[in-house]
């Protein structure tokens, strides 16, 4: 039985690989990614006026937590089309590529 991703192209086309997130979840991802900018210059700027360590340590413990559940949306989107759609297609090369990227998301 085969599961459909719910992307609506290929994910990864054999010339120059691509991602192809739908609308709805590239803007969560870009909404998101924007909070975590937000946080990265709210962290500068407690830096710059002297904000007691603790309270800085767990802005940075926010950011990293917000910048995991972004990487954990592309993962799982990734695994459900580009790397279901490269297997398909014989490329099982894919499982290396992930394996490097996993051990590096997991640093």
């Amino acid at each position: 039985m085969m599961v459909e991703p719910p992307y609506e192209e290929k994910c990864c086309p054999a010339e120059g690989r691509k991602s192809h997130h739908p609308p709805k979840i590239k803007n969560n991802l870009i909404s998101r990614l924007n909070r975590v900018e937000g946080q990265i210059r709210g962290v500068k700027k407690m830096i710059e006026n002297d904000t007691y360590c603790d309270d800085v340590l767990n802005q940075i413990a926010a950011i990293q937590s917000a910048l995991n559940s972004v990487g954990k949306i592309l993962l799982e989107g990734h695994l459900r089309s580009c790397v279901v759609e490269r297997l398909q297609e014989g490329d099982i090369e894919v499982i290396d590529e992930l394996l490097i990227t996993v051990k590096k998301l997991m640093k």
